[in-house]
């Protein structure tokens, strides 16, 4: 059992029992919670943390934990229907809508019930998580002179030129910002690039973040289809041609949700369509980090063979790390380097320099390569598993593509099959999965869904996960 799970229900445990104690009375020392639940002394700890905050309990140093005072909150029924008009009123002349729909990125963010197998989520499970790496490397960064000190608002010189050789090619310190991971990257990317009500061009299907991230800016995103060798080129270029766009957004590597992987030729070919319109390439190389062991050799960077600076890079340690770790990258050369910096330091000023002295100790440690090797192989088997359980006992599932790097498989269901339909019986049988509509910027040529093998505990979950929405496909087709 995890960790976490210990911690819930011990707090639990303890909840259910404060009745027993008057307000001021003592619980059980430590040492007898241990015994008496045969728990370690550090989900103690958490547990009654946990109460501390709800206000349930008061610890005294050195006495031990009491039965808090209950909080008497005289409760008050307000009217915020003001707002609606306050939030409306101000956008009719707006050219795009400020109203912003996350649903997509809830779905990917959200804890599923206890019982529900996750295969929504985007994130390594905490047994594939680096975190004896990381918590040495917290400590050691900790003890780092001046870890509490402002850093560099570019971010630390020794983390942006390992930021640097990772993209290779003629890319220098000189050229990146360290970035509060990809997510906020892209935010400044768009609001650099892009002003609002100007069409930006994405892959379609695409990442439900990045569409929000448009959404929210004012933006207008235009779907430009891909297939299992990335954005298509020819389309590229009527999209460009059409919109007067200045700025394209592709994920060469493993893109998110098909697992395309854009070939070196096509690659340059978007960089040269893109330049010949006067228009930047938001490169945003996500999964570099998550290539499986049958990957091969992966294309290098578009942003390391670019010097007339097209293309604006975005990288982050976060997806092969931690949710927690939001450390990431912007690379771009010219102008457009400064106006990156000028937002990036107004909206936020600088990323926490002991979040980047931890994460410069991580990848400076020999536990690294060998969390991305494991990290490699096991990515590997569960997508081999799952692959292989899709299409013995899932046939009506469409899989187009099995991607040789990142932590998903793209599902086409049926014609005529409703795709909410599916993702209700889906998570009534015990699975949750991520809906294929918010991955697209306009109308879908049909129902998908994404599963998702990184957040899982192993492959036995996975093998049930699959047996479960048998269950569900047989409920849906009758």
């Amino acid at each position: 059992m995890h960790e976490r799970s210990s911690v819930a229900e011990l707090a639990k445990s303890l909840r259910d029992e404060l009745n027993r104690y008057s307000v001021g009375g003592k619980l059980p020392s430590s040492r007898a919670l241990v015994e008496r639940y045969r728990v370690s002394p550090v989900t103690v700890s958490r547990a009654l943390a946990q109460l501390v905050a709800e206000g349930l309990v008061v610890t005294r140093p050195g006495a031990g934990a009491y039965r808090a005072e209950p909080r008497r909150v005289t409760a008050r029924t307000g009217d915020t229907s003001w707002q609606e008009v306050a939030l409306s009123a101000d956008g009719a002349t707006d050219p795009a809508p400020r109203a912003v729909d996350a649903s997509g990125v809830l779905a990917t963010l959200n804890v599923p019930p206890t019982g529900v197998i996750d295969l929504s989520g985007g994130y390594l499970d905490p047994g594939l998580r680096p975190e004896r790496a990381m918590a040495a490397a917290l400590g050691r960064a900790g003890r780092r002179p001046g870890v509490w000190s402002r850093p560099p608002v570019d971010g630390l010189t020794e983390l942006r030129e390992w930021f640097a050789r990772e993209i290779g090619g003629t890319v220098t310190a000189a050229d990146v910002l360290v970035t509060a991971g990809g997510q906020t990257a892209l935010t400044t990317t768009l609001r650099a690039l892009a002003a609002p009500g100007a069409p930006v061009l994405v892959e379609s299907p695409t990442y439900p973040g990045l569409l929000a991230i448009a959404r929210a800016s004012g933006l207008r995103p235009v779907p430009v289809p891909v297939d299992p060798d990335g954005i298509r080129p020819e389309l590229l270029s009527r999209a460009f041609e059409a919109t007067g766009a200045r700025v394209v957004i592709c994920q060469p590597l493993f893109q998110n949700p098909t697992g395309a992987l854009l070939s070196p030729d096509r690659g340059r070919d978007v960089v040269r369509i893109a330049h010949s319109f006067g228009a930047f390439v938001v490169e945003d190389d996500f999964a570099r980090r998550l290539a499986h062991q049958d990957a091969g050799p992966l294309p290098a960077p578009l942003a390391a063979d670019d010097p007339d600076g097209v293309v604006v890079h975005v990288s982050s340690l976060t997806k092969a790390t931690s949710p927690s770790l939001r450390v990431g990258a912007l690379a771009a050369r010219g102008p457009v380097l400064e106006r990156l910096r000028a937002i990036q330091v107004v909206d936020s000023f600088f990323v926490p320099r002991p979040l980047q002295e931890t994460a410069l100790e991580l990848v400076g440690s020999p536990a690294w390569g060998r969390h991305l090797r494991a990290v490699s192989a096991e990515l590997t088997a569960r997508r081999e598993t799952l692959a292989a359980a899709v299409l013995h006992h899932l046939p009506e599932l469409a899989l187009p593509h099995i991607p040789s790097g990142g932590y998903h498989l793209w599902l086409r269901l049926p014609d005529g099959i409703e795709e909410t339909a599916v993702l209700s019986a889906v998570l009534r049988a015990g699975v949750a999965v991520a809906p294929g509509r918010p991955y697209f910027g306009a109308e879908p040529p049909a129902g998908h869904i994404r599963l998702g093998f990184a957040g899982v505990t192993g492959r036995a979950e996975i093998t049930e996960a699959v047996r479960r929405l048998r269950t569900a496909l047989d409920e849906v087709l009758g």
